[in-house]
């Protein structure tokens, strides 16, 4: 049992493991956020601009006995196809994925900076005794093995 619960904190605690769960959390209340600005900012002038219609409470009776709103119509215990959080659910999904788009591009903009700005590489390992030599060098000034040459690239 003990031998598990050593085996057990090693896999939780490693870094993979641990960002994940970090992301989890943070994607979690991100989440919250943009349902709540899709919710409560984003579907308010649109439901203004389509004639003060609230998405929410747009829902289609499947009992047949014409509720007014859908709070009426779940407190009666009717189905209803709320097809109006759905939509509030696809533009939350679209606003979600459009975020985390533009991160992703801003980061892929950095890494690739950063990969612009990195200069060549001037060493190399000798393969002998793995000092850094030249990356020219034709034999190694540390252990004077003859090296390998490489052949000039043809097109």
């Amino acid at each position: 049992m003990k031998e598990l619960w050593i085996e057990f904190k090693k896999f939780a605690m490693r870094g993979n493991v641990v960002d994940l769960a970090v992301g989890v959390i943070v994607g979690g209340a991100f989440g919250k956020i943009v349902t709540s600005l899709v919710n409560d900012v984003v579907m308010p002038p649109i439901g203004l601009l389509l004639g003060r219609v609230d998405f929410t409470n747009l829902f289609i009776d499947l009992s047949g006995e014409g509720y007014e709103t859908l709070a009426l119509a779940q407190e009666a215990g009717a189905p209803t196809i709320n097809w109006g959080f759905f939509v509030n659910t696809v533009i939350d999904f679209l606003l979600v994925a459009l975020v985390v788009f533009m991160i992703v591009r801003v980061i892929n903009k950095w890494n690739r900076k950063k990969a612009e700005e990195t200069p060549p590489p001037t060493t190399k390992d000798c393969p002998y005794c793995y000092s850094k030599i030249p990356l020219k060098a034709t034999r190694c000034p540390q252990c004077t093995s003859q090296l390998e040459i490489a052949a000039p690239a043809t097109s």
